[in-house]
Order: C-alpha cells, then structure tokens, then sequence
C-alpha cells in the first residue's frame, strides 16, 4: 500500500530531477501549482474558452 510520505517523496524527486525545484520551493508549491506544471509539461493542457463560452459565462454570472 503506498502511503502519502511514498507519493510525497516520488513527487518531490520528480520536482527536484525534473523541473529543478528546491525542496523548499516544492513544499511551498500547492498540488494545484504542481499540477498546472506537470500538466504544462505533457500537453495536457484544456483549451480555452472560446468567444461564444465566455459571453455564456458573462451571461450567467454577471459582475453587476
């Protein structure tokens, strides 16, 4: 059974071999941060809303 230290350690290695990441700067990292890098990395990455989708979303959350 992997445990959070396991998955924590393999990720803070990958940080540090991979992206060059101190261990401070990987502690301070949020998953969201390290996600958006390794997702960055492979191209999977979502496209952007288009025009149409953002006029959607104006229209459904207005500013006021």
């Amino acid at each position: 059974m992997r445990t959070f230290a396991d998955a924590a350690g393999r990720l803070a290695g990958f940080a540090g071999a991979v992206l060059g990441w101190s261990p401070d700067a990987f502690w301070r990292a949020t998953p969201a941060e390290l996600g958006a890098v390794v997702a960055a990395m492979t191209g999977d990455t979502p496209t952007p809303p288009d025009a149409a989708a953002i006029a959607r979303l104006q229209e459904a959350f207005p500013d006021g």
